[in-house]
């Protein structure tokens, strides 16, 4: 749980700061500090896809996922569910605080970052992405607090409800994988956090939700091959 405790007082602590001076901060400072959170989620990823031992089970992983991804359209409906509870919560309301903790609460749970990272943290004891994600989270914190104000700080509630689940979850299943499964569950997990980095970096965007199932996919044939 400590990764996601860092992401929590990550985004606590970037709403303060946004409220307090980040609208004083030039828009071009903000980008650097961006990209260097991009690189720094490049570098995340590159270190856990190389940890494979069977290049082939990921690339087939990755290809089964995707097909299985775009035939279940997860991405449009991952954003449609967003959408659907963003109405839903702030039906018949005009605050801006709820508006402020409904669109920074999708923003932080709906990504394949708070996935690879809860999984990664209870598979492996090991918090990289999610320190990479919370650097990422509270940068998004100081921008949104600046004209949506404290609101913001209350999405810090359900990333610790949805992270923090993901992750005991994760421990639960690994008294059932092999470390052979867990390895090339991180590195096909390592690929789609580069894939997330491309975004940040605004180099390509893709379609990462669809890619989803090879996580699934990668756990099954690494059972199967060993």
């Amino acid at each position: 749980m400590w990764g996601t405790w860092v992401n929590v007082l990550a985004i606590l602590a970037g709403t303060a700061f946004g409220i307090i001076i980040g609208k004083y901060l030039p828009q071009r400072l903000q980008a650097t500090v961006t990209q260097a959170t991009g690189l720094g989620i490049l570098l995340v990823g590159l270190s856990m896809a190389i940890q494979s031992r069977n290049i082939v089970l990921v690339i087939v992983s990755l290809a089964a996922g995707g097909i299985t991804g775009e035939a279940l359209d997860i991405e449009d409906h991952l954003t449609g569910l967003g959408r659907r509870l963003e109405r839903l919560f702030t039906r018949g309301s005009s605050g801006q605080l709820t508006r402020a903790f409904v669109s920074a609460s999708l923003l932080y749970c709906v990504g394949a970052m708070a996935v690879m990272g809860s999984l990664e943290a209870g598979l492996r004891g090991n918090y990289n992405i999610l320190y990479a994600k919370a650097l990422l989270d509270g940068i998004l914190a100081v921008t949104m607090s600046t004209t949506q104000g404290w609101g913001v700080a209350l999405a810090a509630l359900p990333v610790l409800i949805y992270q923090g689940s993901l992750t005991l979850m994760a421990a639960w299943l690994q008294n059932y994988l092999t470390p052979a499964a867990v390895t090339e569950i991180t590195a096909t997990g390592g690929l789609l956090i580069i894939a997330i980095s491309l975004g940040v970096l605004k180099i390509k965007e893709l379609h990462i939700g669809n890619l989803l199932p090879s996580l699934f996919f990668a756990a099954l044939l690494a059972l199967w091959w060993h």
